[in-house]
């Protein structure tokens, strides 16, 4: 299917299909350092329970742009609801996004009708998913800066692609993929390259999320390579409409700050 773009918008904008029915649970990420809740990524989750699968599969070329609007208006309006105070990181589709300065009007005005401060919303583009015109993905997160958004890139090292988009363009964030953080403190590979990715993001200014920490071991080898913001059923499982609870013990176990136990570098 082709697609036009126009200052104006673009044709799909405009004929935006219909999205499959979903809501939105919410999983925290927490800052080891503070001890406080640094934002919650919104995850999509069909109408009376299952996984995202089932409404990612549903996702098609001719709904994808009606399925991406309605996943931010959705994630602003029920943080707004539960009164979030954090950041909100919300996962786009960047081959939806045919006009940015067009298609993001939809955020603005949902922000501005719930009263969710736009400079709190963070944009996540999954290094699994890459745009199919990197200039194009550049110019979304572009757009997305002019307003005081952030940006991120999920799933970093899970995919081929990770480190030529960070050549091309720096986002904000960093989300560091869970098949580098799974067991890191029993694997000297996955701390080495771990380590490099921080260093760099130090240098980059661009701040590191570790995700999929399922342990205290993992969390506390993490903040030993200078990593302190987790994410991860360890702290706190997603949760349908709601703010999770973060579990005492997990943050116990991680603030204040302790070194780990990592096995020998």
């Amino acid at each position: 299917m082709s697609h036009t773009r126009t200052a104006q918008g673009c044709q799909m904008c405009r004929q935006p299909g219909v999205a499959p029915k979903f809501t939105m649970a919410f999983q925290p990420i927490v800052d080891g350092e503070s001890g406080a809740i640094y934002a919650y990524e919104a995850l999509v989750r069909p109408l009376g329970g299952g996984s995202a699968h089932e409404v990612l599969s549903r996702i098609t070329d001719e709904n994808r742009y009606a399925f991406d609007q309605a996943c931010r208006v959705k994630a602003i309006t029920l943080a707004a609801e539960l009164k979030m105070r954090s950041l909100l990181s919300i996962n786009f589709l960047p081959n939806a996004v045919y006009q940015p300065t067009a298609c993001i009007r939809a955020t603005l005005d949902a922000a501005a009708r719930t009263g969710f401060p736009q400079q709190q919303l963070v944009f996540e583009v999954t290094e699994a998913e890459p745009s199919r015109d990197p200039n194009h993905l550049m110019a979304i997160f572009t757009e997305y800066k002019r307003h005081g958004m952030r940006t991120a890139i999920d799933d970093f090292g899970a995919g081929h692609s990770g480190l030529n988009l960070l050549a091309q363009f720096q986002p904000d964030i960093i989300k560091i993929d869970m098949a580098l953080t799974r067991n890191i403190h029993q694997d000297r590979v996955r701390r080495l390259i771990t380590q490099s990715i921080a260093r760099m993001c130090a240098e980059l200014g661009i701040t590191v999320i570790a995700e999929g920490i399922e342990s205290s071991e993992e969390a506390l080898c993490l903040r030993d390579l200078g990593i302190h913001l987790l994410q991860g059923y360890y702290f706190a499982r997603p949760q349908v409409q709601m703010l999770p609870q973060v579990s005492s013990e997990a943050m116990r176990a991680v603030h204040p700050p302790r070194l780990v136990a990592c096995a020998a570098h």
